[in-house]
């Protein structure tokens, strides 16, 4: 038996994609924030916006079913250098059978401590953020920004969202925010925003 992975072809791993975030989403609403996965403009833009140099990773954080994690390895990352954290079993166990080559951690965003390997901290270019943090309370927002900030002190992360202001009360938290990319090509259309801690 030849250990070489054989990658799905795309269009079986897009339905089979679809079929698992519509079931997800009907689990638990909260927890997606979208009805549908990312589109591929989406996608693109955020992979416009990846800073990485030398063995940096990027780490996507709340991949779902991988539509940001393929557009990411289309607008250049290296399998070797993509980093997803998803702590839905069922999506991460999906995660790892449509992205070979990629490091697929069964964990919690908000723990990345923890969840990542004490060799990537500080290793990191750029931390994408697909968790609708939005709904979540500001003491939950405040514990997410200290989780990327452990391992990516200074760096911040992206935000990809559906709200047409700043989605996160950027002074509060001790942030910066700009808005860098818009679409309305997606559905819902989505901005993403780059935070960086002030400090």
């Amino acid at each position: 038996m030849s250990g070489i992975a054989v990658r799905p072809r795309s269009s079986d791993t897009q339905k089979a994609g679809f079929g698992l975030f519509v079931r997800r989403w009907a689990a638990n609403p909260l927890q997606m924030g979208s009805v549908v996965p990312s589109s591929r403009a989406l996608g693109r833009r955020i992979a416009a916006l990846v800073e990485r140099s030398g063995d940096e990773v990027v780490v996507e954080l709340g991949a779902g079913t991988g539509a940001v994690s393929r557009a990411l390895l289309d607008g250049g990352v290296p399998p070797d250098r993509l980093v997803v954290v998803e702590i839905v079993p069922d999506m991460a166990r999906h995660l790892a059978r449509t992205l070979p080559g990629v490091t697929v951690i069964e964990g919690d965003a908000f723990a990345l401590s923890d969840a990542l390997p004490a060799a990537l901290h500080g290793r990191i270019g750029t931390a994408i953020c697909g968790i609708p943090l939005v709904l979540l309370p500001t003491e939950q927002q405040q514990r997410f920004v200290a989780a990327v900030e452990a391992v990516a002190p200074g760096r911040g992360f992206l935000l990809y969202s559906y709200c047409v202001t700043s989605p996160l009360p950027w002074r509060t938290l001790g942030l910066t925010a700009r808005r860098e990319a818009w679409t309305p090509l997606n559905f819902p259309p989505a901005s993403v925003w780059r935070y960086r801690p002030t400090g």
